[in-house]
C-alpha cells in the first residue's frame, strides 16, 4: 500500500521547501490519492466476505464433528466387538471350516464363512473410513481457526492503514477546497418512473444522493461504492457481496448498448461501480470526502457492465 501524503503543507513560522503546487496539480495528487485508497477500501471489503465465509465454514465444521464423533464410536465399538470374539474363539481359518463335519453340509459352511468374513470386513471398512472423515474434519476445524485468526488481525491492520490514509486525504481536500468533505445536497430532482425491482434499486438510489462516503458502508447513513450498489439491490430484494469485484462476478456481463437502468458500471479494472440510472448517467459513491453523486456514466472509461441475476 502507497502512503498517500504527497505533498507538505506549510506550518506556522515554517518555510516550504518548495512552490505549493497549483489547483490543479492538487486535484491530481487528490484524484490519485482517493483511487489508491478506493483500491485499499474494497481489497478490505473483499477480505470481510472472506472473513464471513472461514467463520460459516467454521460453524459447518464444528456441526459435523458431532455426527462424525458419533458414527465413529459406534464403528470402533462394533470393532472391539469383532476382535473380542475372535480372541475368545480362537482364530477359525477356511481350512477348518472346510475338513469338519460331512460333504453335504460343505457348501453350507463356506457360504456362511463367506458371510461372517464380508460383514466383519464391512465393519472394519467403516472403522477406518469414520476415523479418516473424522480425523479429516477436526484438521479443517482447526485449519479454518488459524485462517480466520490471521484474516482478522489482516483486517484490523488494513482498517488501521485506511484511517491513516483518510487523515491524509482529508489534509490535501482542505488544502485544496478550504475543506475535507462537500456537501452536496440532496436530489430535489425528478426520479425516473422504472418498473419491476430495477425501478426500486433505482429509486433507492436516487434517495441517497448527497449521502457522505464511508469506507466499508453500505447505509444507510453512508457508503462507499459497492456498499451502495448493494443496498440499492437489497431494496429491490436482491443480495449482491459487498465488494466490486464480486459484484461484477455475481452479475451477468451485457454491452454498453444493452444498458437499462439498474445495471451496473465497473470501472478501473473492477475497482469502482456506479449504478446505471438511465439517460447516460449513474449513481454513485465517488471517493472520501465526497458525497454520493448524480452524473455521467463516462466519468471515466468503464471496463464492463453488469445486469443483477
Amino acid at each position: 500500500m502507497v502512503a498517500l501524503t504527497a505533498f507538505a503543507i506549510t506550518t506556522s513560522g515554517g518555510t516550504a521547501a518548495h512552490a505549493a503546487p497549483s489547483a490543479s496539480e492538487l486535484k491530481k495528487k487528490i484524484d490519485a490519492a482517493s483511487e489508491k485508497l478506493e483500491d485499499v477500501t474494497e481489497s478490505y471489503n473483499k477480505m470481510r466476505l472472506d472473513l464471513k465465509k472461514t467463520k460459516t465454514d467454521a460453524v459447518k465444521l464444528e456441526a459435523s464433528l458431532k455426527p462424525a464423533q458419533t458414527a465413529l464410536a459406534e464403528a470402533t465399538e462394533k470393532v472391539r466387538t469383532i476382535a473380542a470374539t475372535t480372541y475368545m474363539q480362537g482364530r477359525v481359518g477356511p481350512m477348518n471350516v472346510l475338513v469338519s463335519g460331512d460333504q453335504e453340509s460343505l457348501l453350507e459352511r463356506m457360504t456362511f464363512l463367506e458371510q461372517v468374513t464380508r460383514s466383519n470386513q464391512q465393519d472394519i471398512d467403516a472403522f477406518t473410513e469414520t476415523t479418516q472423515t473424522f480425523a479429516e474434519r477436526k484438521a479443517a476445524l482447526a485449519q479454518t481457526q488459524t485462517k480466520q485468526t490471521a484474516q482478522v488481525k489482516e483486517l484490523a491492520a488494513r482498517k488501521d492503514k485506511i484511517e491513516d490514509d483518510l487523515d491524509d486525504l482529508y489534509d490535501m481536500r482542505e488544502a485544496a477546497f478550504g475543506s475535507a468533505t462537500e456537501d452536496t445536497g440532496s436530489y430535489t430532482g425528478e426520479i425516473p418512473d422504472i418498473p419491476g425491482s430495477a425501478g426500486k434499486a433505482v429509486t433507492f438510489a436516487f434517495n441517497q444522493i448527497g449521502k457522505p462516503y464511508g469506507y466499508g458502508d453500505a447505509g444507510p447513513n453512508s457508503y462507499d461504492c459497492s456498499g451502495l450498489t448493494q443496498a440499492a439491490w437489497a431494496a429491490a430484494g436482491k443480495s449482491l457481496p459487498h465488494n466490486a469485484a464480486a459484484q461484477y462476478s455475481a452479475t451477468a456481463r451485457i454491452s454498453r448498448s444493452d444498458l437499462q437502468p439498474g445495471d451496473l458500471v465497473f470501472y478501473r479494472g473492477n475497482g469502482h461501480v456506479a449504478i446505471y440510472v438511465g439517460s447516460g448517467k449513474i449513481i454513485d459513491a465517488p471517493s472520501a470526502g465526497r458525497d454520493v453523486l448524480h452524473r455521467t456514466i463516462d466519468i471515466m472509461s468503464p471496463n464492463g457492465y453488469g445486469r443483477i441475476k
